[in-house]
């Protein structure tokens, strides 16, 4: 009988361990929207909302004074709390300001505003009315792009500039129709345009580009490890994503899923709409990415995110489509045309440098800090 004690015993804790695994992955903070809740208050972090003359609603993390002024601009799809990995120990070093960009977060939701100019005029507002004092400025993504023309601008109170990752020169016309993220802007612009899918994330796992990057050898991995366990999972008219139990945050298919977060089904508070004018080019009118990086005069570092071995050892799939937001060529532009910027590359993430290698992004950012 000592086996069978021994059989039951080895099932039940088994079945505890089981539990457990599911309950971290359902509960996982995928979104960092429990930054507030589980760290932020304590540490002295404070969530605000700055009104332009026009009525605009910027929203934004402020942290406790421990330093000099930090202003962090977050990437497309998420918001002030995708820098939540970094924001404690940035804040011992840090007075920190994490902004919402138009059409994401906390902050207006007005089509006029997508744009990187009116962005880029209202930010600068935001430095002078609430900041105050010279800046250090880091951006991600897009935010990099928003970064670079704030510096260009407000030269008298950026103090020095971060550009992480972000998609310079891959998103102009002629060039960005071969990048990965052209791809998903079309995907979101044809689903914005079509009337018959109301969930835009049953619509993505179905149109997105990402399938060609999963599936290989024939094999249609993108349906059996994503497209049908979330689609499955989607409940009609429910403001909740859909979670696999089964897949632990490690390995990043909920959090890819969970991206697709947005206003028109209810699920998120991106704005499709936002990301449709990197489609039609609209954002970027009247913006020249190499003159504004002309005319930026503070020390900047600029990173860059080293290729997929995987999947595009040049940066470009085998389709020639571009998977990062920057090949070697456009980093080194970049560089070029910032006077004594510094360029680090070869940095193992996706894209965001900052929540998959925290620990480097903050010591990039101090390294900043002493260039001043």
């Amino acid at each position: 009988m000592r086996w069978l004690k021994f059989i039951m015993l080895f099932f039940i804790f088994s079945i505890a361990l089981l539990i457990v695994f599911a309950y971290r992955n359902f509960h996982y903070d995928y979104g960092n929207d429990r930054f507030m809740e589980n760290k932020g208050t304590e540490i002295g972090f404070r969530e605000q909302i700055y009104k332009t003359k026009d009525g605009s609603e910027i929203a934004y993390l402020e942290g406790p004074d421990n330093g000099e002024p930090l202003l962090l601009i977050h990437g497309q799809m998420v918001s002030k709390e995708d820098y939540a990995k970094v924001l404690p120990e940035l804040s011992k070093h840090f007075h920190i300001f994490a902004v919402d960009c138009y059409g994401h977060g906390n902050s207006s939701k007005d089509p006029t505003k997508y744009n990187i100019l009116s962005i880029r005029d209202d930010m600068i507002l935001f430095m002078h009315d609430v900041i105050k004092e010279k800046t250090f400025l880091s951006g991600h993504s897009s935010g990099a792009l928003i970064s670079s023309a704030i510096a260009a601008k407000n030269k008298e109170q950026v103090k020095g500039l971060l550009l992480e990752d972000g998609p310079f020169f891959s998103t102009e016309p002629g060039r960005a129709e071969k990048t990965f993220s052209y791809l998903d802007f079309k995907t979101i612009h044809d689903f914005l345009l079509q009337s018959d899918e109301k969930n835009y994330t049953k619509y993505f796992l179905e149109h997105t580009y990402l399938k060609e990057v999963f599936n290989k050898d024939g094999k249609d991995n993108w349906s059996f490890l994503v497209k049908n366990p979330f689609t499955k999972r989607i409940k009609v008219n429910s403001e909740k994503m859909p979670i696999v139990w089964y897949y632990p945050p490690e390995i990043g298919l909920n959090g890819l899923v969970f991206l697709t977060r947005n206003m028109q089904d209810g699920t998120g508070m991106y704005d499709l709409r936002f990301g449709n004018t990197f489609y039609d080019f609209s954002w970027f009118e009247g913006f020249d990415q190499r003159g504004a990086l002309s005319e930026i005069e503070c020390p900047t570092i600029i990173l860059h995110v080293a290729p997929s071995k995987e999947t595009a050892p040049g940066y470009y799939d085998e389709n020639g489509i571009l998977l990062s937001a920057m090949d070697e060529k456009d980093a080194k532009e970049v560089q070029s045309l910032i006077e004594g910027s510094i360029l680090m590359s070869g940095y193992e993430s996706d894209h965001n440098i900052h929540a998959d290698l925290p620990e480097q992004f903050i010591e990039a950012i101090l390294e900043m800090k002493r260039k001043d």
